[in-house]
């Protein structure tokens, strides 16, 4: 099977995952979510080399996280909040204990996968629920489709200027040699177009202004969190997250530009309410 009919194999398999998933019941959702932040976190704590009882313990703090969000409210809230704050001082204190030559990096590492992956994932479900689930998982949906749609379009302007003499300048060569300010316009040319077409079938509130700025938000920071995952494997040399998805890597390669659009897209909903 040769490299495209994997990619395109992995991609449709991926796709239809999450879109049914959002799409179908809000147990299948959290289920399904609840297992690729897992993922996601345990990939992380791979490539940083930390140990097993580190990566259990980050886990643990992961689905306590993503509890917490999804149940929303009530006495499982209360309880998931208090079980996170035990289980994030635990994994704290317990490099007393293992005697790592670098405490302070585990402690990192530690931190990071909460901010930078187990955050994200617990936020999916405050979109998934916003305006009540029926309005909400739209609101996801097109969180998920403009950052495919940006990143396509990235793709698409920026290998066609490629081609032209002077006409591709590199964003951050060292990180991401492919990526070029061309490319990020492109992208965020179709994302907005996107966002018009998502207000158009109603599937964004408010007015076409705001679907407008949901729509470059999810550019910018999904392009932002791109170049961040590729910042780290660049660091600890290597080119995949992982092999989860074949031809596609990981699945810290598929959700990268969702670590940052997602927290963004919520910034966005608290200044611009429903």
């Amino acid at each position: 099977m040769n490299n495209f009919v994997k990619r395109t194999l992995s991609a449709t398999v991926y796709a239809a995952l999450v879109i049914s998933s959002i799409l179908v019941h809000p147990y299948y959702f959290g289920v399904v979510f609840l297992v690729l932040s897992l993922l996601t976190v345990r990939e992380f704590m791979h490539l940083m080399h930390c140990s097993v009882s580190q990566t259990i313990c980050s886990l643990v703090l992961a689905a306590v996280l993503f509890a917490a969000y999804y149940c929303n409210g009530g006495l499982t809230t209360i309880l998931s909040r208090a079980i996170y704050a035990g289980v994030l001082m635990l994994a704290l204190v317990l490099e007393l204990f293992l005697k790592a030559e670098n405490p302070i990096h585990n402690w990192g590492y530690t931190l990071v996968s909460q901010i930078m992956i187990a955050l994200p994932f617990a936020l999916m479900t405050q979109l998934y629920g916003m305006g009540g689930i029926e309005q909400g998982k739209y609101i996801l949906l097109a969180l998920f489709i403009l950052i495919w749609v940006n990143d396509s379009g990235a793709y698409i302007v920026g290998s066609l200027m490629s081609k032209r003499k002077g006409g591709n300048h590199k964003m951050f060569p060292r990180v991401s040699p492919n990526k070029s300010w061309e490319g990020l316009i492109g992208g965020a040319f179709f994302a907005i177009l996107g966002g018009w077409v998502l207000y158009m079938v109603e599937w964004l509130p408010n007015n076409i202004l705001f679907a407008l700025v949901f729509a470059l938000v999810i550019s910018i920071f999904g392009t932002l969190g791109d170049l961040m995952e590729s910042l780290m494997k660049r660091t600890i040399g290597v080119k995949d997250s992982g092999n989860i998805m074949p031809g596609h890597g990981g699945a810290l390669d598929r959700f990268d530009s969702l670590l940052l659009a997602t927290p963004a897209i919520c910034l966005l909903f608290l200044c611009w309410p429903l």
